[in-house]
């Protein structure tokens, strides 16, 4: 078959241009760092401590693994601070696509690992402060990050993920923010294009302390009592017609220190999206129309989803001695959904079907224990162990979309169910450098997740759906590194890991009949990595990774009909690529980075599924894994002066075609963009302000920006928008 073409860049040699760009942000780097002396120690910026890996706070250079670190400065300087595709974007091999639709969340994977996800994010699992923000079967979701306060991600790929257990693909950590000495009130205020207006406050500060020549806390001594709250409004009308949505999010941390070895802190955040709309996808022909415009369907049933979660949860942190510490985690939150989706009256005729609006009541929770032993001496030791007890309780109903005539409304019950997953695991990790030039890393976990599902709508045609079913999987993991100079670290690592079913998947048998899909694995992987981490110089830092993942039993879809999809393990994956970055400062006020992904995604085994067709569609072996790119690079060059001070930055980024499903007939085309931000930052007196502005897609390029994977209408492409400006203020206090 044909490969379908979605869209066709209107400046022929745009790519062209940026690509060219990426390639001058990596000589002038590159050429820099071989220019200045190797002597000294490197910035802290070049070799971050990092604890997503190992657990313990550990040098990122000195460990045999892939994990970055985007700092606060990328996180938060000139940008929006509403989507992880903001700052995450630099971090080669993952690949967060932006849907402009804030009904379902961004699309991320990491070394194709969650690229199936039409919705929401599984394959990866997200942490915040400790805390998991992924459910226990792998589902998770981006929005829950509050971006406004967070001063540090890490982003943990390959072997080593495993250790985090089910549907571990790659690991992304957010940190919040500690309140500074004193006391700080902070404010922001943006807007841009498409109605896009957000406004932040920030309340941050330390208590207790004894007064120093800087006032309270500062130059004294830091009170026992740091705090930090964050509260923000996000609205837009949307690039696309019928994508409006508003955002209410809040967020604290609260840390109480009882002495030098003992800290309780509490976090909580909340999220409140009421009625965002949500746009659907489009045909390629659609596509190439009019890229703003809604599917019909969309304004016909008034697609929407209205989103509540809070969460909270306890950590406290005990030192009983200079080798000893425990931690002890636990959480709890909520979750409720109202989605209202476009499927035809028709369709929902089926006495198995489960009607066009989704409303979901969710409880869960967990706990963990965690002990830590860092012994010091020549052959310093490290070992962690831990138990994770992670659980979830929803109810799930769904009506029909339609009351008589009237559409997008809530009508008759066609789904009523309680669904219960919960995920015990026991784990230890160890590093030990066990001689001068060599350090041993290793990792087991066992992980037990149960499925349970009670169904109160039997109906005839509609049989006892109710059913429970428990997955256990052992994941050993270990990386050997070798410190061939004090700038030169060589790695290799390789370990297992698995994915379970979520219950969407797990729900129903491909042949129809009741009960759970019995029949349905998790897929299972064997990951090898080698790197290279180099200092060259005391200004530069190069990370090089090359990686293979091999995935036995990949879930796929089975069968499409009568309102329900069903899945299948039916084929085995490979997935095997490369990954660069390097980071250069060459002068105190001017810096670069480069990033670049290649991954080869590839189904093994060819498979059939019915997607409701009259024949069955057959994948082909050698196919390419959809909804990832086979390339992808980033290239950035950073300007800083001082305070006051102005700063300017230029982005470039590329993606790879496309495949939008399994057969590979659809795609969405390449593209390049760039993008720039400028900033003015100053002081006067106790206040500090910092304007900015920022323009993104510099080249007005039409691009498909996310596709969603085997939509079975073939409405495969959401679009991005083009040339689109952002321009704000923010002012902060020191009491």
């Amino acid at each position: 078959m044909k490969e379908s073409k979605v869209t066709e860049n209107p400046v022929p040699d745009a790519g062209c241009r940026v690509v060219g760009l990426v390639t001058l942000v990596f000589a002038s780097g590159f050429s820099s760092a071989q220019s200045t002396a190797s002597s000294g120690s490197p910035p802290s910026a070049l070799n971050p401590v990092v604890v997503t890996g190992t657990r313990v706070e550990q040098s990122s250079f000195s460990l045999p693994m892939s994990i970055d670190v985007v700092e606060a400065a990328d996180i938060q300087e000139g940008r929006p601070r509403v989507n992880l595709s903001e700052s995450l974007v630099r971090v080669p091999g993952l690949v967060i696509q932006n849907r402009q639709n804030y009904a379902q969340d961004l699309q991320v994977s990491s070394r194709g690992f969650g690229a199936r996800s039409t919705f929401g994010i599984r394959g990866i699992r997200l942490i915040v402060d400790d805390i998991p923000a992924t459910m226990p079967d792998g589902q998770g979701q981006a929005a829950n990050i509050n971006l406004g306060s967070t001063k540090r991600i890490e982003v943990l790929r390959g072997p080593f993920s495993a250790i985090y257990g089910n549907a571990s693909g790659g690991v992304i950590q957010a940190f919040t923010e500690d309140g500074p000495p004193g006391t700080v009130l902070s404010g922001t205020l943006l807007g841009g294009s498409y109605g896009t207006i957000r406004g932040e406050m920030t309340l941050g500060g330390t208590l207790g302390g004894t007064a120093g020549p800087g006032g309270a806390g500062i130059g004294g001594t830091p009170g026992p009592f740091n705090y930090v709250v964050d509260i923000s409004r996000f609205e837009t009308q949307g690039f696309r017609e019928h994508s409006a949505a508003t955002r209410y999010q809040s967020s604290a941390k609260l840390t109480y220190r009882f002495n030098q070895d003992a800290t309780l802190t509490l976090v909580t955040n909340h999220l409140h999206q009421g009625d965002t709309l949500d746009p659907l996808g489009l045909t390629r022909v659609q596509a190439s129309a009019d890229p703003s415009q809604a599917d019909e369907r969309a304004t016909t049933f008034n697609t929407r989803k209205s989103i509540d979660n809070s969460q909270g949860g306890l950590v406290y942190e005990h030192r009983f001695s200079a080798a000893n510490t425990v931690k002890l985690i636990g959480y709890m939150g909520t979750r409720e959904i109202l989605q209202f989706l476009a499927v035809p009256r028709g369709a929902q005729t089926s006495a198995t079907s489960s009607g066009g609006v989704v409303d979901l009541d969710r409880e869960f929770g967990g706990l963990g224990l965690r002990w830590t032993y860092r012994s010091s001496g020549p052959r310093p030791l490290t070992v962690t162990s831990g138990i994770d007890y992670d659980g979830s309780r929803e109810r799930r109903k769904g009506f029909e979309n339609f009351v008589g005539t009237a559409l997008g409304v809530r009508g008759g019950l066609r789904r009523n169910e309680n669904n219960t997953v919960t995920s015990f695991a026991q784990y230890v990790q160890t590093e030990w450098e066990f001689s001068p030039a060599w350090a041993l890393s290793a990792g087991l976990r066992h992980t037990e997740v149960n499925f349970r599902s009670e169904d109160f709508f039997i109906r005839a045609g509609n049989a006892n759906d109710s059913g429970s079913i428990t997955y256990r999987n052992v994941n050993p993991v270990m990386g050997l590194l070798y410190k061939a100079t004090p700038a030169l670290n060589l790695y290799i690592s390789t370990g297992s890991g698995f994915e379970t079913p979520t219950f969407s998947e797990l729900g129903y048998k491909p042949d129809g009949t009741a009960g759970l899909n019995f029949a349905l694995k998790p897929s299972k992987s064997l990951n090898v990595e080698a790197g290279i981490k180099w200092l060259p110089a005391n200004n530069t830092r190069v990370n090089l990774a090359l990686f293979e993942s091999r995935v036995t039993g990949e879930i796929v879809p089975a069968t499409s009909s009568g309102g329900r999809t069903t899945f299948q393990n039916a084929s085995d994956t490979r997935r095997r690529g490369v990954e660069l970055s390097v980071y250069s400062r060459f002068r105190s006020d001017l810096s670069t980075y480069l990033s670049y992904a290649y991954l080869d995604a590839t189904f093994q085994d060819a498979f059939s599924s019915n997607r409701g067709t009259a024949a069955a569609v057959t994948v082909a072996a050698g196919n390419f894994l959809p909804g990832v790119p086979r390339n992808t690079a980033y290239g950035e060059l950073v300007w800083r002066r001082g305070l006051p001070g102005f700063s300017a930055a230029v982005e470039a980024i590329y993606r790879d075609k496309i495949f939008a499903n399994d057969t590979n007939t659809e795609a969405a085309r390449h593209y390049a963009i760039a993008n720039i931000r400028l900033s003015y930052s100053h002081q006067v007196k106790a206040w500090k302000f910092t304007e900015f502005v920022r323009v993104d897609n510099l080249t007005d390029t039409k691009y498909i920006g996310s596709v969603i994977v085997n939509e079975g209408n073939s409405r495969f492409y959401e679009p991005a928008p083009g040339r689109n400006y952002m321009v704000g203020v923010s002012a902060s206090y020191t009491f």
